[in-house]
């Protein structure tokens, strides 16, 4: 089976994109509607709406133009563009809406060809009614384009189009060199008829005319070289295409009266230089775009096939199947014709004109993000040759289209809204491997997070003293044994600060150890996911320790802030790595940096339930903090139904004072500890505050003390020996923290 976006023949070039848009452009609603929109809202509104329309679709053009000769551009036209820069869930959702639209182009513009039968029905002495005359006609039609699209596909369809685009020109030169009727020749801005249709409605029924401009697109699997073929024929259909409407708008508003415009939807034939003409231009228009969307539709399906974004695969390679000889999509063109004969059964114009509308215009409002995205983004992979398209253009395009959207029809933005969002969740689900909204935002993420860290860089050289909020790292060579320094610094960098947890990697810095790190940081990234975890993961390779802690702490967090907290984490069964926080605290001391160090025990953080907070008369710097961490801590999902206890152990002079201190701490900081959960304690002779600690706190999940590095100097038990007690956070601040 051939499954491929390129046709291995492909030789079509800038001609054939624009015969295929200016074909679709100058289409059935300049011969059907333009007459009743000069009525409706006047050859102002008329201009108005061509302005507004082109306002969207020039944007889009450029964007188009911009997009396409940055990438290779194989077939699927818009979809294939849109799908490689939103990624393929966004791209199908949307891709999918592009299709509708496109295979219900088809039965718009066959219904369109059957109105141009309208002077021939009184001539045919069939005693029929005459929307069953056009019915017929259409049917017949439909199945003669069905089967040039089956048997010989875009060769044959691209040489009718040329001889169809001809006859369309002539057609419009004799309308626009005809006489006016009766005279008719004042030009009048606002002058509409009675009981006139608003605005919006007519925008919505005439802004098909201006979707020929993606039309083109739709050939990229058949051109030569896409990057030229793109940008020349479709900027050079669309400039031609706005020039035509206008003099098509001022022709009419200076040929007829209102009434007549509104009367009768062929009034062009009456203007002309010979009448016959516009019924045969309508039809060459609506069969010219009709062969142009049987052409695209096909292969935007063919495309999506080719993705395998649908979770039935048989399904996938069945759509993105094409022909052995030349890749013509047989297969999609069959689902296409489908889709038209039903819409064409329908057989309203009006209706199915609206439908296209929302669809096309979500098309290119999401065309237009992207090219704005890929400017703010700044990517240096984004290097298109197209020049002449600048950010606010495209910014500009894609915030009218998606206004414009509501404008027009609210409740058929929201069902194509959710449409597109039923089949992105779809997506998703059946194919989780597919990249989505990540991709969108990658870019500009990364653009926004780089802006507001220079800012914050720049507002830290003026700033002073202010809230203290932590910004804490946690190197460890233990990241597999152990989960607890993990989740301690993610806890405490939940939502008040920014957390770094650093895989610390013994060694030098060489090819081996790269490639070690590089596996160990995918690990630790697949680790975290499972946690939901808001921390930056990282790997550091050091010939020691001291030096790893070295290079860590004189970096700039990912913040824009210099980190203030760094986290060790020890086994109480074997407390050698206790060491390193020791032997380097030197080095925390001339950072100024405030350390935590976690005992951890075989019991872990219990059931997350209870946090006690152990303050002493020797912790007048280290209390603040200890409680701050606690209410931190605590305000984390996996604590969220955590109480807050403090033990204090003061000298009993002191007690009553240390209390009042407490307690107004605790209310002017706002902290949710009760006051009943505040208790002080004598130490019972020859009793340590380590005994005291686990006597009180066995039932604790985590335990919060304060220590000073001079005491740990003179007895490190003081840090281990916590028997069968839960896991122990000690803390030591280099500056006491206010707490209003």
């Amino acid at each position: 089976m051939q499954k491929s976006l390129t046709n291995p023949n492909a030789g079509f070039g800038s001609v054939a994109v624009f015969m295929t848009a200016i074909s679709t452009i100058l289409g059935a609603i300049l011969f059907l509607r333009f007459g009743y929109a000069v009525a409706h809202v006047g050859l102002g509104g008329v201009i108005g709406i061509i302005i507004i329309g082109h306002i969207v679709t020039v944007p889009t053009a450029l964007a188009v133009a911009e997009i396409a000769t940055n990438q290779r551009v194989q077939g699927g036209g818009a979809y294939y563009i849109i799908s490689r820069s939103f990624g393929l869930n966004i791209g199908g959702a949307i891709g999918f809406a592009l299709y509708l639209s496109q295979a219900i182009s088809v039965a718009f513009y066959v219904i369109a060809f059957g109105e141009a039968f309208d002077p021939l029905i009184p001539l045919l002495n069939i005693d029929l009614d005459p929307s069953t005359i056009k019915r017929i006609v259409t049917l017949f039609l439909m199945t003669i384009l069905a089967l040039i699209a089956l048997l010989r596909g875009a060769n044959i369809g691209m040489k009718a189009l040329y001889g169809v685009v001809a006859l369309l020109f002539v057609s419009i030169f004799f309308f626009l060199a005809g006489n006016p009727i009766n005279g008719h020749h004042t030009i009048a801005l606002n002058e509409t008829v009675e009981g006139h249709d608003s605005f919006f409605f007519v925008f919505t029924i005439i802004f098909p005319a201006f979707t020929g401009m993606a039309a083109g697109l739709g050939l990229s699997g058949d051109l030569k070289d896409p990057k030229k073929s793109i940008p020349r024929g479709t900027l050079l259909a669309t400039l031609v295409g706005m020039l035509v409407y206008v003099a098509v708008a001022i022709k009419l508003s200076v040929s007829a009266s209102v009434e007549d415009l509104a009367s009768d939807q062929l009034i062009m034939s009456r203007i002309a230089v010979w009448g016959p003409i516009i019924p045969i231009g309508l039809a060459a228009a609506s069969l010219s775009s009709a062969i142009g969307s049987l052409l695209v539709a096909p292969r935007t399906l063919q495309a999506i096939g080719y993705d395998s974004i649908l979770p039935f695969n048989n399904l996938n390679n069945w759509m993105a199947q094409g022909r052995k000889a030349d890749n013509e999509p047989i297969n999609g063109s069959i689902i296409t014709i489908f889709i038209a004969y039903f819409f064409i059964v329908i057989g309203d114009v009006d209706f199915v004109a609206q439908i296209i509308a929302m669809f096309f215009m979500a098309t290119y409002g999401a065309i237009c993000l992207i090219s704005f995205l890929e400017h703010f983004a700044a990517d240096p992979s984004y290097r298109p040759t197209f020049k002449y398209n600048k950010w606010i253009f495209s910014l500009f395009g894609a915030l009218l289209s998606f206004w414009l959207m509501f404008k027009m029809n609210w409740a058929y933005a929201a069902l194509s809204a959710l449409i597109m969002a039923v089949t992105y969740h779809l997506i998703t689900i059946a194919r989780p491997e597919k990249q989505g909204l990540e991709k969108l935002f990658k870019g500009v993420v990364f653009q926004l997070s780089r802006q507001i860290q220079i800012f914050v860089q720049r507002a830290n050289k003026e700033e002073k003293q202010s809230h203290w909020r932590p910004f804490a790292i946690c190197v460890s060579e233990d990241s597999f044994k152990r989960q607890s320094a993990f989740d301690m610094l993610r806890w405490i960098c939940y939502k008040h600060g920014f957390g770094t947890y650093i895989h610390f990697i013994k060694g030098f810095l060489t090819k081996e150890t790269h490639h070690e790190s590089t596996k160990v940081l995918s690990r630790l990234i697949n680790q975290s996911e499972g946690s939901k975890s808001r921390l930056y993961l990282d790997t550091i390779i050091s010939p020691s320790y001291t030096s790893a802690i070295a290079q860590v702490i004189q970096l700039t967090g990912i913040s824009g802030k210099g980190n203030n907290l760094i986290l060790f984490e020890f086994s109480r069964s074997n407390p050698e790595s206790l060491t390193y926080a020791l032997d380097n605290y030197h080095l925390f001391q001339a950072t100024g940096f405030d350390v935590c160090v976690l005992n951890s025990s075989y019991k872990g953080f219990g059931y997350r339930r209870e946090i006690h907070v152990w303050i002493t008369a020797k912790d007048f710097r280290n209390a603040n903090l200890m409680i701050l961490l606690a209410y931190i801590i605590s305000g984390h999902p996996d604590w969220r139904n955590a109480v807050i206890k403090i033990f204090a152990t003061f000298p009993q002079s002191q007690v009553e004072k240390q209390r009042a201190r407490l307690l107004e701490l605790i209310q002017g900081g706002r902290l949710p500890i009760s006051p009943s959960n505040v208790s002080f304690l004598a130490l019972e002779e020859n009793q340590t505050i380590q005994e005291a600690i686990v006597k009180h706190s066995s039932d604790a999940d985590l335990t919060i003390a304060g220590f000073t590095p001079d005491q740990v100097k003179e007895d490190q038990s003081r840090l281990i020996e916590y028997g069968d007690l839960g896991n122990v956070l000690f803390v030591n601040t280099f500056i006491k923290k206010d707490i209003e």
